[in-house]
């Protein structure tokens, strides 16, 4: 019975996401990647009019009573401790690709309770690819149900690598097998293509915020597969510093 009621509950977090997506995809119509202003935050990374306009819809439709929230594009708030459900929300990951035209990016939605990635969802408009999914639930790629591609060998695994890290030659390494590198913007979208069993796996060793990976950890653990740390520890969320060195 408490699993059954968790389930409805759970359903009804994954409407709110879905709704949410829809929204953030008609505020995103009214651009065009590849011909986007941006400006620059104090770190140095992009952000535009969409990130803004999408962080401020999601912020407004998201939360219910007592939720937290945590978004690369407000202002941190410690009242989130607090909070047992926790909404992590990366707006635009993948910014510089949005601006440059490249379709690597996406909206992405994570849902935290007690500490654990128990929900997200990622949509991608240009690619029309909208990963949805909790633990209770599983996951849905565009409304079909998918899951992590089985994989018994490394040999020939797709894994799907940052573009920055492969241009660095960190991947070099590998040019000659056994995996086959591919080069992508957003971990984010990364991780969602892995839980849609559209790559094998996505590693990096360059630190991330909670923002960046809490809904493909949802998405990647309710599909099938496993999200690490290098150290192989599982990752934690709605932590006092977001981020994840």
């Amino acid at each position: 019975m408490v699993s059954s009621r968790r389930e409805m509950d759970r359903v009804q977090d994954l409407q709110r996401i879905e709704e949410a997506l829809t929204a953030a995809a008609n505020v995103l119509a009214d651009y065009t990647p590849g011909f986007i202003d941006a400006t620059r935050k104090s770190g140095g990374d992009p952000v535009t009019e969409a990130d803004e306009k999408v962080d401020e819809l999601l912020r407004e439709l998201l939360p219910g009573s007592g939720d937290g929230w945590l978004s690369e594009e407000t202002v941190d708030s410690p009242e989130r401790l607090s909070a047992d459900r926790v909404w992590v929300v990366d707006p635009l990951d993948g910014t510089r690709e949005f601006v440059e035209g490249i379709p690597e990016w996406c909206v992405s939605v994570g849902l935290v309770e007690n500490g654990v990635a128990v929900a997200g969802g990622i949509l991608n408009t240009v690619m029309d690819q909208r990963v949805v999914g909790s633990l209770e639930t599983g996951v849905t790629l565009n409304g079909a149900p998918t899951a992590v591609r089985p994989i018994e060998q490394i040999e020939g695994a797709e894994v799907l690598a940052s573009r920055s890290e492969v241009r660095r030659g960190e991947w070099d390494h590998f040019q000659d097998g056994p995996i086959i590198v591919r080069p992508m913007g957003s971990v984010a979208y990364k991780m969602s293509l892995v839980a849609a069993g559209l790559a094998d796996a996505t590693w990096t060793l360059t630190p991330k915020n909670e923002w960046d990976v809490a809904a493909g950890a949802a998405l990647v653990t309710a599909a099938g597969g496993t999200v690490l740390y290098p150290d192989g520890s599982t990752p934690t969320f709605n932590n006092p510093d977001p981020l994840i060195p």
